[in-house]
């Protein structure tokens, strides 16, 4: 029994392939333009500098991550050389839980290629981080789901972190360009901390507000660039009415409102249908959140008093984690 459907492959490949032109991305790529023009500057003169880098903040699945892999892949495609001539890397690193400095140095060291074996003291650890990204030509490191590091209440381990990504931008030897990317609260411990502040720039991935005109015609965009990709059309739908489910379903989460459109446009597409209709968006929402069928922002008419956004998003979240493979 085959477990590839490969039908389904060549009908959801394309969709999720696809990329939509956010202007935020275009906001993102000037910040990183900022830090980059700004590290080779001062590498090119030969003296001690401090480096730059961005705060990139929004709630969950609002598409940070995938901007920010998009963003790195063109940064660390070889056409980027720093002064000394070779070309210039950026790694990442992915939070997925509270971890300490230290365990941070050797998840940092693992990307690098470096194993760590036996005891080791935080200090010497991330040395070699400094030593085997000057060996490898990394000029920044991305820390994804930052707000990981820092834990509520506790003034004292949160201003060590902070004094840790300091040194890193200032380091005498090999100063880091960092990504800190992460829930908005991330925003607000780095604040704490004026001269991380001072060279931090901060992007803000905002959930949709249909309220404002830019919202709206880059949500209506979204929709017909992926309509376009399956080569589909539309039902005559009332658009204000539909944008407004579709909104309030995707919990103002731009990531999710294209979950959901690949997920309705590969239902239609299966099912040999030239229109995508309202049910596919229904059908789409049960599968993603896990909802019974037919119990949906899209076929319910008092669907804002029927569901609790909060809880909605958790089930989202529910539903991922278990389609989530496990690490091992």
């Amino acid at each position: 029994m085959p477990f590839i459907d490969t039908t389904e492959v060549e009908v959801r490949k394309p969709l999720m392939e696809a990329r939509f032109p956010f202007d935020r991305a275009d906001d993102l790529a000037d910040a990183m333009k900022w830090c980059a023009t700004d590290y080779y500057t001062k590498a090119s003169i030969g003296r001690r500098f401090e480096s730059r880098g961005i705060v990139v903040i929004g709630d969950s699945r609002q598409g940070k991550s995938t901007e920010i892999d998009r963003m790195l892949t063109q940064f660390n495609n070889g056409t980027t050389v720093m002064p000394d001539g070779r070309p210039a890397r950026i790694v990442s690193c992915l939070l997925s839980g509270k971890v300490t400095w230290k365990d941070l140095g050797i998840e940092i060291l693992s990307v690098l290629g470096y194993s760590m074996k036996g005891r080791h003291s935080q200090s010497d650890i991330w040395s070699k981080v400094r030593k085997y990204a000057e060996l490898q030509g990394v000029v920044g490191i991305h820390f994804d789901e930052c707000q990981h590091v820092f834990t509520e209440g506790d003034s004292l381990t949160n201003q060590k972190i902070l004094d840790s990504f300091k040194s890193l931008l200032k380091d005498q030897q090999w100063p880091l360009m960092l990504i800190l990317s992460g829930v908005p609260s991330l925003a607000t411990q780095i604040r704490k901390e004026e001269q991380i502040a001072w060279l931090l720039r901060t992007v803000s991935f905002d959930g949709i507000e249909l309220s404002r005109k830019s919202d709206m015609e880059e949500l209506m965009n979204l929709m017909f660039i992926y309509a376009d990709k399956a080569q589909l059309e539309f039902d005559d739908f009332e658009m204000q009415d539909f944008l407004e489910r579709l909104t309030f379903a995707a919990c103002q989460r731009w990531g999710l409102v294209i979950e959901l459109l690949i997920e309705a446009l590969s239902l239609a597409l299966l099912n040999g249908d030239k229109v995508c209709k309202n049910d596919h968006f229904s059908q789409a929402f049960s599968q993603i959140s896990g909802t019974p069928l037919g119990y949906s922002p899209f076929s319910m008419p008092n669907y804002q008093d029927n569901f609790d956004q909060e809880k909605l998003f958790m089930m989202y979240e529910k539903t991922r984690t278990k389609k989530a493979p496990k690490k091992k």
